[in-house]
């Protein structure tokens, strides 16, 4: 087991990728916290983790809220008496014309996805000082690198995640903290599932664009986030690995 006994906060969990990530950590050994702004959600991921024969606990958390960030971080140390990982997974997006957009809208996806990821991973380092190190995995995306047009508050949070990556890496190296990032795109979650039979999401043009020809399952992104948290990752810091079938390499068809 590549995680085995290790504590990891997981934001965002409570179902889609982050529910993925809470499902191979806990085969691989890590007690979980499982962190949601919907905490019905957050203990129904718990009930099936422990069925597993995982040990987690569900903590409701809006990540944008100091507090409750706080509060998370606090519940995690009561529970397991420390935080070895944190994966900040949480994250929201509106897609609309830029021009269109409010301020309102604006500042909530900077506060949720950007501020959001300062603030969980704020809290967990100074935990993580005391105990001698740990890993941070912040999830970013392909459109930190692209841009797809009616996403502009989203391509700026995530681009922000992944220079706050950076930063947090060189900054708090010498406490023995990795800060690394991972950017995926497409991935077939329910709601994208969802999207796509709606004809929202235009699943033929994404398979075109991408080299692989299909989205990622929540179980690859998962597998490299328990890869990015063990020590077979011991070297790897500040780096955000692209998780995208070849999306963003492809320069589109001629």
């Amino acid at each position: 087991m590549k995680l085995k006994d290790k504590v990891a906060i997981i934001t965002g969990a409570a179902k889609g990728i982050g529910k993925a990530i809470a499902i191979e950590f806990v085969k691989e050994g890590a007690k979980v916290v499982v962190a949601d702004i919907d905490f019905e959600g957050a203990q129904k991921t718990v009930e099936e983790l422990k069925k597993m024969g995982g040990e987690a606990i569900a903590v409701k958390v809006n990540v944008a809220d100091p507090d409750d960030v706080r509060s998370m971080v606090e519940k995690a140390v009561e529970k397991f008496g420390k935080v070895d990982i944190l994966i900040n997974n949480a994250g929201i997006a509106i897609q609309k014309p830029a021009l269109d957009m409010t301020l309102e809208e604006w500042r909530r996806i900077i506060d949720v996805n950007l501020t959001g990821v300062f603030l969980c991973s704020q809290a967990a380092a100074r935990v993580m000082v005391k105990h001698g190190g740990g890993v941070i995995i912040n999830m970013a995306s392909m459109l930190g690198f692209i841009a797809i047009p009616k996403r502009s508050a989203y391509c700026a949070s995530k681009a922000g995640v992944i220079g706050l990556t950076k930063e947090l890496a060189v900054e708090w190296a010498k406490y023995g903290i990795r800060v690394v990032g991972v950017a995926p795109g497409w991935v077939a979650t329910r709601r994208v599932i969802e999207l796509t039979k709606k004809g929202i999401v235009n699943e033929e043009a994404v398979k075109m664009m991408t080299p692989m020809g299909r989205m990622a399952k929540p179980e690859e992104v998962a597998k490299l986030m328990v890869f990015l948290a063990s020590d077979d990752a011991s070297f790897i810091t500040g780096d955000t690995i692209l998780i995208d079938g070849g999306y963003v390499a492809y320069g589109g068809p001629v």
